[in-house]
Order: C-alpha cells, then structure tokens, then sequence
C-alpha cells in the first residue's frame, strides 16, 4: 500500500514539475528562443544547467522515478521555473521535505534606504545582496551603468552584468585588470555559502556568457572587498575618477551599500552632468556558450 502511495506522489511531483516546465518561456530566464520546439516552455537539458543538476537526474524527477530528492536541488528547480510561494510549498509537499526557511527570506530594501538612495544623487549608488544581486539603485547608477530593471532575475546582477554586458568594457577604465579582482573578491564573498544553488547557479550563467570568467574563475584567487578607485566614461557626462565606498546594512546579512564619490569637482561637475540623463535599457547577446540540444 505504501509503495502504490509513493509511486502516485512521485507520477504527481513529476506531472507538476512538468507542467511548470512547459509556461516557462526561454525569455523568463534569459534563454535565446532561436531554436525550435517541440513543445512550449523550457526543454529539459535547459532546466537542468540552470538547477546546476544532471540532466538525466532531472528526467528521472519528470518521470517520478524513485530517487532521492534534496532541499537544495528542489529549491533550485523551483527558482529556475518561477514557483510563487503557492507553487513551491506544493512542490516540497509532493516531495515530502521541508521548504528551507531562508529561501523565503530574501533581502529588502526599505524605504529609509531607499531615500538615502536618492538623497546621495548625483552621486552613483547600489544596494548589492548577498549573492551579488542588485536590489536597488538612484538614477545616477543607471545613467552610468544602463537599466537592468527590464531583465530576468538573474540577469540583475552586478558580477553577470559585468562580464554579460558589452558596454562595461568602455564604461570601466581598465576592465581586463579590474575582472580578476572582482573575481577574487566574488570567491570570498562565495566561501561562506559555497553550497548555496544559487552561487552554482550563478557561475554557469556567468561561464555561459563569458568564456573570460570561466578561465579566470579556474585561477582560485581570492581577495578582499574594499574601497577602490575607478575610472568611468560615458559618451554624455564624460570621464569620470571615482572612489567606490561600500557601507554594509545592519540589519540584513551581507548586503551592502555602494557610492561613487568624486575624487575632484571636475568629477563632481560630471556626476552632475550624468543625473540629467535618461538612463539607456540593457539588451543582453546571447549566450555562445549555451550549446544546448
């Protein structure tokens, strides 16, 4: 009797997860759609790079194969597909597993930092979260850098923007000697949470993007997250020298605040010159390396 009742509760996780599959469109996670389908929404080798899983696991768990299924992985499927809190609390019932409590817990931004946000124009300014993902920013940031808003999720992100985004190459004076170190530093930042999917998650879509990142990565350089000065140009508001400040929130784990400060007026002068323009959408090539089939 509790073999027929396992059986049925695996056909119902595969059918749900399935069905999830099939809504979400390759746009939702940043996928190019330039190939064709058979059926609607993600193919499964799709969801299975993106989860950091193997992809005839993945079909097993489609299939409601008996296999063991953890927390971490059925936390990462459901981010990959778009669950709400509905949807994932009836996926880890199907699964009989407890939803991890921090994957409800994602940083905020509230409004306090918000103003202070926009108290600091025309200066540059982010909020970054734990995994690097930026939570909020004033006009003057999305003036210099583009507007990330209009991206999937994952997209919003301050380590796959710098490497997915053309543009950061002219905009960021000495971009080839700048992404080691940020990589290093990303690697510290990862130590702590090295298990977490999201981290692995992020990585492969970096490496997707960027065959730079990947052979960097391979290096195993770590460094610390500090103040550093940086040159930014932009076609409008002109050369710009800065030092990046970074406060950290005390109520939240590991999010921190970022400013751009002037080193002189003349820098100041174009962060000036930089609040009065209209911020240019980011649009994304695509992934050369996402050979999928």
């Amino acid at each position: 009797m509790n073999q027929a009742r396992d059986e049925q509760r695996r056909q119902a996780l595969g059918e749900f997860i399935r069905s999830r599959r099939e809504r979400t469109t390759p746009e939702m996670v940043g996928l190019p759609d330039g190939l064709r389908r058979r059926t609607p929404g993600l193919r499964r080798e799709e969801v299975a790079m993106l989860s950091g899983i193997g992809v005839t696991w993945y079909t097993w768990l489609e299939q409601g194969r008996s296999i063991n299924v953890s927390t971490q992985v059925l936390g990462a499927v459901a981010r990959v597909l778009r669950m709400d809190d509905a949807e994932r609390q009836h996926l880890f019932a199907l699964a009989e597993l407890t939803e991890p409590h921090p994957a409800a817990r994602e940083p905020k931004v509230g409004r306090a930092v918000e103003l202070m946000l926009h108290q600091v124009d025309p200066y540059p300014a982010v909020v970054v979260g734990p995994g690097w993902e930026i939570l909020a920013s004033n006009h003057s940031y999305l003036a210099m850098f583009g507007d990330y808003r209009s991206l999937p999720d994952e997209y919003q992100n301050s380590l796959l923007l710098f490497f997915a985004n053309p543009r950061m190459r002219s905009i960021i004076g000495g971009w080839a000697e700048t992404a080691p170190r940020l990589v290093a530093k990303m690697r510290v930042a990862m130590a702590a949470d090295v298990g977490d999917p999201g981290w692995q998650r992020l990585v492969k879509l970096v490496e997707a993007h960027s065959p730079e990142f990947a052979e960097i990565w391979r290096r195993q350089e770590v460094a610390s997250l500090d103040g550093v000065l940086k040159t930014l140009r932009h076609d409008e508001a002109g050369t710009i020298h800065a030092e990046v400040v970074h406060s950290y929130l005390g109520d939240q784990r590991k999010v921190r605040f970022s400013v751009y400060t002037p080193i002189d007026d003349a820098d100041r002068q174009a962060m000036v010159r930089l609040a009065t323009v209209t911020p240019e959408e980011i649009v994304l090539p695509r992934a050369k390396e996402l050979a999928l089939v």
